[in-house]
């Protein structure tokens, strides 16, 4: 059971990490019913339909056939996130935070307390603590 929630897990933060929703699993039949129609309209492979849809080729495309912009609204993975909105909620209580100087200090001591084991693994020079020279 434990290994099943570990999966799931895994599974959902990778989906978040790629922004990946609900609604794009859901429009994943759309994307193959357009894939399907630019294959036999134009002939294109999936590469060539990915790059027309969301890469280097999609403003050229969208200029060329304004007659398929409602069914490219349609296709998933086309919304943008913005993130900075996230930045905010950090940084909304800044004079909460003292504004008075705390000095650290560091105390560099040499002092370690060792004792001898009875075991005989330690009589060897393998298993003993470093010396000072």
């Amino acid at each position: 059971m434990t290994k099943l929630v570990s999966i799931l897990a895994a599974l959902l933060i990778l989906f978040q990490s790629l922004n990946v929703s609900f609604g794009d699993i859901v429009q994943l039949d759309e994307f193959l019913e357009h894939a399907v129609f630019h294959k036999k309209q134009y002939g294109d492979t999936l590469f060539v339909f990915i790059s027309k849809h969301y890469g280097e080729l999609k403003d050229d495309h969208n200029k060329n056939h304004k007659e398929e912009q409602e069914e490219h609204q349609n296709l998933p993975f086309q919304h943008t996130s913005c993130t900075h909105h996230l930045v905010n909620a950090f940084v909304l209580f800044p004079d909460i935070l003292s504004k008075q100087k705390i000095e650290i200090r560091t105390v560099n001591s040499d002092c370690f307390f060792y004792l001898q084991g009875d075991s005989t693994g330690y009589q060897s020079g393998v298993f003993q603590p470093p010396r000072r020279v």
